[in-house]
């Protein structure tokens, strides 16, 4: 029809209510800004804030390139227990559950580690999984609880095969998303087409600060005495003190100087590589240092965001590693990796030669968006109680 000023417009002779909308928006000039309300009522916050619809958008096209470029080389995508009777893979505090049926414990998988291993055991020479991983840790803007993984597994492949695929991998997906590999994260600029590969040693070594000069050497890592000596002058001129006890072996204590000296000036796409033994239980050792393990992690942005070493496939040594981490649980350290006995009897049918790797969605995606929490890029992140509720001061009866 037209309207008296000749306007066209619909004659409205019926309708039909098809649903209700009893708030309000907020004001359009306003938007919606705060923090607190936007994680709280994301669904709000989609609505109001396209940018925010467009993050979740560009995380999900994330995940289908991973999957692509997988895929593309023969991995197998699979999906293992996310309640398990022993937690494993990784150096991280559970969630407890318990199955009424059964009558026993369970624990929200930490991560799926062991679960794919035995897949290769059983002849599945490539596997892949996407999904979630629960660590019963503290909140802050580099981790939630609840939090995305991309784990892979790849038979005859060691973890300097996995540097390459590693390097090739994100420098495609980060084209395929962004359509370039160069970004910026927290106001510093990086290419994912440019890498650079550290020792654990030499990266101690490059960032040693000045003010506690002279450098170390390689040989002052080889032994108890020395490592103590660095603590003791890096901690004389360096703040803030990294952490140190006399007891810990000289692996761990090399681990926590690497994350004081040098962690934080890992911006370029960084893969630093050979670890400690004593926090790698799960790694194969160096053949020339027993002492180190075949072990990288990635770093972007001062993130990191992977981590990935030549798999232990020695059911004898795999033991005497989880007794060294009942040992540390012993002494207090609820992270240590329990016993897993049904893992050790996969080991002993033959786990061939493997290279495995975790890479973390979140914090990738967080990168590729200049995200500064990890809060921006997961739709429902964990936060505290709601107290009160902001309209009329009433308590919000959910969390």
């Amino acid at each position: 029809m037209r309207s008296k000023r000749g306007e066209i417009s619909l004659r409205v002779e019926s309708f039909q209510l098809l649903a209700k909308a009893l708030r309000p928006p907020p004001d359009k000039h306003a938007g919606l800004s705060d923090v607190e309300t936007r994680y709280r009522r994301r669904y709000v916050d989609l609505v109001m804030n396209p940018q925010v619809r467009e993050t979740f958008v560009m995380k999900s096209r994330l995940i289908r390139e991973l999957r692509a470029f997988l895929d593309a080389r023969g991995f197998l995508e699979v999906e293992t227990p996310m309640m398990q009777p022993i937690p494993g893979g990784a150096a991280a505090k559970p969630f407890v559950t318990h199955h009424n049926a059964l009558d026993m414990p369970l624990y929200l998988r930490v991560a799926p580690e062991l679960y794919l291993k035995r897949l290769v055991v059983g002849g599945l020479d490539r596997v892949y999984e996407i999904n979630r991983n629960f660590r019963n840790e503290g909140v802050s803007t580099r981790h939630n609880p609840e939090f995305t993984m991309l784990e892979f597994y790849q038979a005859y492949a060691d973890y300097h095969d996995l540097m390459q695929l590693t390097e090739e991998m994100l420098a495609q997906v980060a084209r395929d998303v962004n359509g370039t590999t160069q970004a910026s994260f927290n106001g510093q600029e990086f290419d994912f087409a440019d890498w650079q590969r550290l020792s654990m040693r030499e990266a101690i070594i490059k960032y040693w600060p000045e003010a506690a000069a002279p450098r170390p050497e390689i040989a002052d890592f080889a032994a108890h005495d020395s490592v103590e000596g660095l603590v003791k002058r890096l901690n004389a001129h360096h703040t803030p003190h990294m952490p140190y006890d006399p007891k810990d072996p000289p692996g761990k204590t090399i681990a926590a100087m690497f994350e004081a000296v040098a962690e934080h000036h890992l911006i370029q796409p960084t893969i630093l590589y050979d670890f400690p033994v004593a926090i790698s239980p799960l790694s194969k050792n160096k053949r020339d240092e027993p002492d180190w393990v075949e072990r990288f992690e990635i770093f972007v942005g001062g993130l990191e965001i992977g981590n990935a070493f030549s798999e232990l496939n020695d059911p004898e040594e795999q033991r005497r590693r989880f007794e060294q981490q009942l040992q540390e649980r012993e002494r207090g350290d609820e992270e240590a990796h329990a016993m897993d006995e049904d893992y050790i009897r996969a080991l002993s049918y033959g786990l061939p030669p493997t290279g495995g790797e975790g890479i973390g969605i979140d914090r990738l995606t967080m990168l590729l968006t200049d995200s500064r929490s990890i809060r921006d890029v997961i739709l429902f992140p964990l936060l505290r109680k709601q107290q009160e509720a902001e309209e009329g001061g009433k308590p919000d009866p959910t969390p």
